[in-house]
């Protein structure tokens, strides 16, 4: 049992019946630490794209593509706000497989019976042959890309800029109709 005693401040604390208030201490941190960690926060599963063949025969899901580069301002901001909220992860998680691809990526990839690879353009700098079969609006390719695969794995949805959290939230809406 709990009692409440009144300190010198005139402030209320809660005791165990013993008395102890550091034992009591110590059993509400811990009560707020698992707490926090079993309720917490998920985070958001990456996939490959050598994985996405052998998932489709488990179980049937649309693809999602998120296709950037490290020096991309607008793709780290996605990644700090949208890939960051706690309902787009969740139904991320729940209905799609999500791929994060650095557009720079410079080993090879196996994806569709195909085998894509790192094209150099200059000293240091280049784009994946995969970035470019996926990442094509308009013929050209402007960073950060969202592509979304339907599970046959063809192009159903693509989109070249910064995406809210809320404009994200509408896409998902509209993909699971």
């Amino acid at each position: 049992r709990l009692i409440a005693r009144r300190d010198s401040y005139g402030m209320t604390r809660w005791c165990l019946i013993c008395g102890k208030e550091k034992d009591m201490k110590k059993l509400i941190l811990i009560i707020v630490f698992f707490g926090i960690s079993s309720t917490g926060f998920c985070q958001l599963k990456h996939y490959s794209f050598e994985e996405i063949d052998s998932l489709q025969q488990i179980q049937k899901r649309k693809i999602i593509v998120f296709i950037h580069t490290d020096w991309c301002q607008f793709c780290q901001r996605m990644k700090n706000t949208t890939f960051k909220n706690q309902e787009i992860i969740d139904k991320l998680n729940s209905d799609f497989y999500f791929i994060d691809f650095n557009a720079e990526e410079k080993r090879d990839i196996s994806f569709n019976n195909h085998t894509f690879r790192y094209k150099p353009s200059g000293n240091n700098v280049g784009i994946h042959q995969l970035a470019v079969e996926l990442g094509t609006v308009n013929n050209q390719v402007l960073y950060p890309v969202l592509c979304v695969l339907n599970e046959q794995s063809e192009i159903i949805f693509q989109y070249s800029n910064y995406i809210s959290p809320k404009d994200f939230k509408l896409i998902l809406e509209k993909l699971n109709q």
